[in-house]
């Protein structure tokens, strides 16, 4: 027999359908119809929920990790470590690529379609406050309810957008990371890297260890000033550690304490070293009193982390790559592995962009490696309309393909490519994240394989 589910105390709030208690596809088709009321920024409403879960994230140790790019790398390598270490490890981050369990893993696996659902009905009958949680709102705290639930160890908790009204700052970390700095959500989190810096910065708790990324001098100062308010000590990457690139892909670590030589990420692209290198930091920190890991645990989690969507090679023959460069920032570093790694090959570009990215600083950047274009678009609202990335494009490739469907984009690419070529398709973890679905489900699978 079904139940309704109740809508909640908020008188206001109606849900769009009658959901089952056991009914994982109608959960999931509810808390998708919540991204209707957009986002908003602040922590009474899941202040609010948690407190009438008993504070489920109290339970349980976590790192919490912000910044503009590289945090799903470094949180994904951090709970690969603690995993490996022995400790039973949480990781909750966003979005997702293909199914929504991915935001919330267990020692490295999704969640069962099972404990979405539980997780959905305990969240669903608490308390919400005087508004309407957001999606990310209502996600956070089924995260943090399952892991409490599951009795992890460690969780490493990524921020979905800035940080100091961010859902997830409601935990109390034993470390804070910030990766970098760069323009973002202006329209949330400011128009200025000092602005930004400063959301981003409010992760910071008092006396609790940060380490960062942040290059840019003055969005530093901004964060050095608020860590030293909340006496925060405060380690940064190139001063307090620091890395160097070896041959054969490897790398050393000169750290706070230690000197680790011959390490090596199984995440592609030069960058990932610098996440490497908070990674490591953050080691370093919590592991003088708060987790026993040692360098093997280190080099074993490095070693086995996957971070799917961030170069991922999905096939070989023909070669195909997936990016999900989303900024001006991971768009340039994904040009610049296109030009260094595939050098000599003609490339093909499917891409796609969400309307509030700088796309046309992003296809300055991802337009000069490459040989041909195809735009698609993702199946989401915010999703540009590939006329708008055409007008963009077509002075540098007037023979820009226009393709609005992701999966016919791909297979077009496949047939077109020459059996020397490379496939990138990129612009969006959206797009991503429908390329990948297609692949699992051997929709264009038959014209690829690896070697």
């Amino acid at each position: 027999m079904e139940n309704p589910v109740k809508s909640s105390l908020s008188p206001g709030f109606l849900m769009p359908l009658m959901v089952s208690k056991n009914s994982y596809d109608n959960c999931l088709k509810t808390m998708y119809g919540f991204r209707r009321f957009g986002i908003k920024l602040g922590l009474s409403t899941i202040k609010k929920i948690l407190t009438s879960l008993d504070n489920p994230q109290d339970t349980f140790a976590c790192i919490h990790v912000a910044g503009t790019n590289g945090k799903g790398s470094v949180a994904s390598s951090l709970a690969s470590i603690l995993h490996h270490s022995g400790y039973k490890t949480g990781l909750y981050t966003s979005p997702h690529l293909v199914r929504f369990n991915e935001r919330i893993q267990v020692n490295n696996r999704p969640i069962t379609n099972k404990k979405v659902v539980a997780a959905y009905n305990a969240v669903n009958d608490a308390h919400f406050g005087k508004r309407d949680p957001t999606f990310f709102e209502f996600t956070t705290a089924m995260a943090l309810l399952e892991f409490a639930d599951q009795k992890v160890d460690w969780a490493v908790i990524e921020t979905g957008m800035g940080g100091r009204l961010d859902a997830t700052n409601i935990t109390k970390p034993a470390l804070s990371i910030i990766t970098n700095i760069s323009l973002e959500h202006r329209e949330y989190l400011g128009n200025t890297l000092i602005e930004i810096a400063a959301e981003k910065a409010g992760i910071i708790k008092n006396r609790t260890p940060l380490v960062t990324g942040i290059r840019q001098k003055k969005a530093f100062a901004e964060v050095k000033r608020i860590a030293s308010q909340k006496k925060a000590p405060l380690f940064r990457l190139g001063t307090d550690f620091k890395v160097r690139r070896n041959q054969r892909q490897t790398f050393s670590y000169y750290g706070i304490e230690n000197v680790w030589h011959n390490l090596q990420t199984a995440l592609p692209g030069s960058y990932q070293v610098d996440n490497a290198a908070l990674v490591l930091a953050a080691c370093e920190l919590i592991g003088k009193n708060k987790a026993a890991i040692t360098l093997s645990n280190i080099q074993e989690g490095l070693s086995k982390n996957h971070w799917p969507g961030r170069l991922e090679i999905v096939s070989t023959n023909p070669f195909i790559i997936l990016d999900g460069a989303h900024n001006l920032a991971a768009a340039r570093n994904l040009a610049k592995f296109l030009s260094t790694n595939l050098a000599g090959r003609p490339i093909t570009l499917v891409v796609g962009i969400l309307d509030d990215k700088p796309y046309k600083a992003m296809l300055k950047s991802l337009i000069v490696p490459v040989n041909r274009i195809i735009l698609t678009r993702a199946k989401i609202d915010r999703a540009l309309e590939p006329r708008k990335l055409y007008e963009a494009a077509k002075s540098a490739k007037p023979d820009a393909a226009i393709i609005p469907d992701v999966g016919a984009a791909i297979k077009n690419s496949i047939e077109t490519t020459p059996h020397n070529g490379a496939i990138c398709i990129a612009g969006s973890l959206y797009v991503v994240g429908e390329a990948k679905e297609a692949f699992e489900k051997g929709l264009i699978s038959a014209c690829c394989k690896s070697d």
